[in-house]
């Protein structure tokens, strides 16, 4: 019966740990035109298919993807390491978060410096991808299924 009750303990520990992570990552999106510099995110809500390119500071605006990648990126690893404790698929998943910030940042700064002359939907995306925690929704769902059937 004890060890019921601790196990019960443990599930509800994780589910408050992950659900404050969650929140955290809300408000890193909550408030990111007070933390972040991105003079882009009003480009892409407003008619950026007519409007101008807007003026950016590339060194400004490095400096703050990385600052919020890695913010997306630690409270995703904490996501993920709380819900299955696993240290393989936390290495695994460190490394795919590095190798993708280097390779998604270099098309994007190709296509900043392009003005989006090969269309803007790819910039959009690759934008996404490094400002939001969208690996975690293809992360945690792989690692689930990958647990369920091992």
């Amino acid at each position: 019966m004890q060890s019921s009750t601790k196990n019960n303990m443990g599930k509800l520990k994780q589910i408050v740990i992950v659900s404050v992570l969650a929140l955290l990552l809300v408000l890193v999106r909550a408030f990111q035109m007070n933390l972040f510099y991105d003079p882009f995110i009003d480009y892409f809500k407003n008619d950026f298919l007519v409007g101008n390119f807007p003026y950016y500071d590339s060194f400004k605006l490095f400096l703050s993807i990385i600052f919020r990648y890695n913010i997306n990126m630690f409270l995703s690893l904490a996501i993920l390491y709380t819900m299955f404790k696993n240290k393989q698929q936390l290495i695994f998943s460190i490394k795919f978060y590095v190798i993708a910030f280097i390779l998604l940042i270099g098309v994007y700064f190709y296509q900043l410096n392009s003005e989006f002359s090969n269309g803007y939907l790819l910039a959009f995306y690759i934008r996404r991808l490094l400002i939001h925690p969208v690996f975690l929704l293809i992360l945690l769902p792989a690692f689930y299924y990958q647990n369920r059937t091992i």
